[in-house]
């Protein structure tokens, strides 16, 4: 069997917080034992999404936030969490945001699994987008997580507008996305461009992310 693994070149993302969650279903199915959970990695939504930004960081660690308030010592359970977005899916980044929440929550839309013998380990509907309502003014998104067992119910806001941005990468993002750059210079953008994601995923200021319990 092969050990060849991905080679990522931010040695921090081996330092962010995992997330650990169980699921039902794949216990059930055999995949493994009954006292097992999956456990991802910042690395995990890096691969799903095909990049690292602010909106990827920011996704999951407001998951791991959540997650961490609806079930405190617990360990939470994929399969049985439903969630909102406010605003449409083509609000600002919510479409992108939303896929790493399915990821590691398994909340889907219409395109989830329907679940076995009558619905058993649903995941179809569990996540969708409410077009009625705003997210908080200033937030990149703003979401609603529910625990289906005892309905308990918070709503967590992002917002990164505070986060530093060195004036270099606006003369270097253009050299880095179009590949016109020299080694030396796409390195640095990748260097700057991470110093941000390094402050959501590990060491967020007051105010970026927002917790509020509902009733």
């Amino acid at each position: 069997m092969s050990m060849e693994q991905t080679k990522f070149n931010k040695p921090f993302f081996n330092t962010v917080e995992p997330i650990k969650i169980k699921d039902p279903l794949a216990i059930a199915l055999g995949a493994m034992d009954r006292n097992e959970a999956f456990v991802f990695t910042y690395t995990d939504a890096v691969k799903f999404a095909g990049h690292s930004c602010p909106a990827v960081s920011g996704a999951y660690k407001l998951t791991q936030l959540a997650l961490k308030n609806l079930y405190g010592n617990e360990i939470p359970i994929r399969g049985q969490i439903r969630v909102i977005f406010k605003g449409g899916i083509d609000y600002k980044v919510n479409g992108p945001i939303s896929q790493v929440v399915t990821l590691v929550t398994g909340a889907a839309g219409e395109s989830g699994f329907k679940g076995l013998g009558g619905g058993r380990y649903n995941r179809q509907n569990l996540l969708s987008f409410d077009e009625t309502q705003e997210a908080d003014e200033d937030a990149v998104c703003t979401v609603l997580f529910e625990r289906l067992d005892n309905k308990k119910r918070i709503e967590i806001s992002y917002s990164n507008y505070m986060l530093p941005a060195n004036p270099k990468m606006g003369d270097l993002m253009p050299l880095a996305v179009t590949g016109k750059g020299t080694d030396a210079e796409i390195k640095e953008f990748g260097e700057l461009w991470h110093d941000r994601i390094k402050v959501v995923l590990m060491n967020p200021p007051d105010g970026m992310f927002v917790i509020r319990e509902l009733k």
